[in-house]
């Protein structure tokens, strides 16, 4: 089983990961917990340019691109190794990010970064998306405040420095996207305390489980 989670800054994602993670494993799964981007040792050297704000003027290719590099490595040494082995792979953002920082926020060609999708994974998708939703305005304040208290590194703030039209574009992108396809989604209120929204992920996992 594939399950990935998404949201813009400050949704939770990351304070999530361990709750899923146990739940899971408690159902008898053997969960490989992972991220985009950084999830390999060649991805912890990408992650570090794309993230790092001193990078800001990065262009929007090369953003992208960087990001598939990650995704190759990725993909090819940890999910689907992981995955033909039996194991359940959590994955902290994936290719639905990507269309929605690059394609919707960036402006770049939706298609066109499907296309390089179906390249690097062939059918590979996840068997389900957890998407916590969130305003930009509450999502920013709690990131910056991570930072700011340290619970988070000043080092990969180049995404959380974006204007808030950019966030409200990634929002609005990850919306579109659910829609679609809601047999796939969760859609998630994360406005809620951390508690509130780790019950509903769980309720939701324990039906996706039922009747999978």
């Amino acid at each position: 089983m594939f399950i990935t989670l998404e949201g813009i800054e400050g949704s939770g994602k990351s304070s999530q990961l361990d709750n899923i993670r146990v739940f899971l494993e408690n159902q008898g799964h053997s969960v490989v917990v992972t991220r985009e981007p950084g999830g390999t040792d060649i991805g912890k050297n990408i992650r570090a340019i794309l993230l790092h704000p001193a990078n800001r003027k990065i262009d929007p290719f090369t953003e992208l691109f960087l990001y598939e590099a990650d995704r190759v490595e990725h993909v090819r040494k940890i999910i689907m190794p992981a995955l033909a082995a039996g194991r359940t792979v959590l994955c902290d953002r994936f290719t639905d990010a990507t269309m929605v920082y690059q394609g919707y926020a960036r402006g770049l060609d939706l298609e066109m970064i499907e296309r390089i999708h179906r390249v690097i994974l062939g059918s590979l998708k996840p068997d389900m998306t957890i998407l916590l939703d969130v305003s930009p305005e509450i999502g920013l304040a709690r990131a910056w405040t991570q930072i700011e208290n340290g619970g988070r590194t000043g080092d990969e703030s180049r995404f959380e420095e974006e204007t808030l039209a950019f966030h409200e574009k990634i929002r609005a992108g990850y919306q579109d996207i659910a829609r679609g396809e809601p047999d796939r989604f969760c859609i998630v209120d994360a406005s809620h305390d951390p508690l509130t929204v780790k019950n509903a992920i769980l309720a939701f996992l324990r039906r996706a489980l039922v009747s999978s």
